[in-house]
């Protein structure tokens, strides 16, 4: 039997997400509901290294669930990556009495508490905030919805553009390793060709595609692609390379960038968000370690870190099909 849980740090790691706000306001007052203290660490595990702590009462996040970014700042800590690193911060959380820690973000910071927690057996729970939803173990990952929303209201504004003037638009997203926001998007905006690092369209294809567009009779195109996707070098020689072989079309490249990562949360995600973070707090108390809370067919289940951060999270290929489908 483990030691009582009567303190719990929470930190938000690695690129922010609209709804980690939620996440950490639902960890708060689930906290505060079953009688235990809680402790946001500022910048992730930089924060834990420096000692850098701030007791949360229910009051501290009030009217926090609609804000996008995080309250308790985000950094990528290269000094926890150190042995040396990890010593300082256990010795900062023992100093202020801190007996378990929800990680909120993605797998890097899943990384750090998996070996953090083999180093120093401290209890640790992962919610799963990403706008990239690559993360196994979850159907969605906390700030994916919103970004999505975000992507399709701007491709939709681009698209009025394109059909002013008879352009073909290069759409790109975020998506290094994964195209979930691609595909969705795509999808969701009505684009005619969607680039991800799963599929290798290759060139040649999507010439071909551009042209059939074109002798359908569309004046205009969207193609949105993903920022890993491996056709071209980057976008931009991507779209010199389209222009050089399809004369017609006059091509232009918008990069959206981190505009993805930012605003209001949706409702799903503020939702979801807080349904995990209450999990979170329940299973440390449960005694529970080690373990990613996430979204499975509706409802709220757990994963191991280690296959959270080892496993492949799918995407949709049937989503492909119709896209191609509706393309025509």
């Amino acid at each position: 039997m483990g030691k009582k849980i009567e303190k719990i740090g929470v930190i938000t790691s690695g690129g922010d997400a609209p709804g980690m706000n939620a996440a950490i306001r639902a960890v708060v007052r689930a906290c505060a509901y079953y009688n235990i203290e809680c402790v946001g660490a500022y910048r992730g595990y930089q924060g834990l290294i420096e000692g850098d702590f701030k007791i949360l009462s229910p009051r501290h996040v009030s009217n926090i669930i609609n804000r996008g970014g995080t309250i308790l700042k985000s950094a990528r800590s290269s000094e926890f990556r150190t042995k040396e690193g990890r010593a300082k911060a256990y010795k900062e959380i023992k100093k202020a009495e801190i007996d378990a820690l929800v990680l909120i973000g993605g797998d890097g910071t899943f990384t750090g508490g998996m070996i953090f927690n083999e180093e120093y057996h401290f209890p640790c729970i992962g919610i799963p905030g990403t706008i990239d939803n690559d993360i196994y173990g979850t159907n969605f990952t906390i700030g994916y919805d919103t970004a999505l929303n975000t992507v399709v209201d701007v491709i939709d504004k681009i698209r009025d553009t394109a059909s002013s003037h008879n352009r073909l638009f290069f759409v790109e997203v975020m998506g290094r390793d994964a195209g979930f926001i691609a595909l969705n998007a795509g999808v969701g905006a009505g684009a005619e060709e969607i680039l991800i690092p799963e599929e290798d369209l290759g060139l040649e294809r999507l010439l071909e595609a551009l042209k059939r567009s074109k002798r359908s009779g569309k004046s205009s195109s969207i193609v949105v692609v993903s920022e890993g996707d491996k056709i071209g070098k980057n976008v931009f020689e991507l779209a010199d390379y389209v222009e050089e072989n399809l004369p017609q079309y006059e091509v232009r490249v918008s990069v959206l960038g981190h505009m993805q990562r930012g605003g209001s949360p949706s409702c799903f995600d503020r939702v979801l968000a807080t349904r995990l973070g209450v999990k979170a707090v329940e299973l440390l108390l449960d005694g529970q370690t080690n373990l990613m809370v996430g979204l499975l067919n509706n409802k709220v289940e757990t994963t191991e870190l280690d296959h959270a951060v080892k496993g492949k999270h799918h995407i949709n290929k049937e989503l492909l099909r119709v896209s191609d489908i509706m393309s025509i």
